[in-house]
């Protein structure tokens, strides 16, 4: 039994990492990752009714609000009631203890979503030091990092 839940957690573990991959090759390809650490202004995107919520998150946290956007995209793609298989909700995919930890309420707010999700962005940034890793870690968990 053992080896069949150590063979399932090493599939689940590869997958986050194809996923990771996936987030920085999106991030790549957008242009918005032009070298570790460094964003520039989207050249391509669209105006959402949330970027008045993520500007302020940025200006909070200090971080670019192209990066915070990206992360909308790739996460939740701007569903605000998005929930994924693992539970993540809203449109930073937070889960539930992440959310808590963060003072979120409500995932599903928006208000409080981006703000809860650009916090913890921030927080693994500043322990990571790198955009990627911070990614891989908000996207796989910090201790898959």
């Amino acid at each position: 039994m053992d080896g069949i839940v150590e063979r399932i957690g090493s599939t689940i573990a590869g997958l986050q990492m194809a996923i990771l991959r996936q987030v920085i090759e999106r991030l790549a390809e957008r242009e918005h990752l032009t070298k570790i650490g460094q964003f520039r202004p989207l050249t391509t995107g669209h105006p959402t009714r949330f970027d008045a919520l993520i500007e302020a998150a940025a200006r909070r946290y200090e971080l670019p609000a192209n990066l915070i956007k990206a992360v909308i995209q790739v996460e939740s793609n701007f569903n605000p009631i998005a929930v994924s298989a693992a539970g993540a909700k809203g449109l930073m995919q937070l889960m539930d203890a992440t959310a808590a930890s963060l003072g979120v309420k409500d995932s599903f707010d928006p208000v409080q979503n981006i703000e809860g999700g650009a916090a913890y962005l921030r927080r693994l940034l500043d322990r990571y030091g790198q955009v990627p890793l911070a990614l891989a870690a908000y996207n796989a968990g910090p201790g898959a990092v």
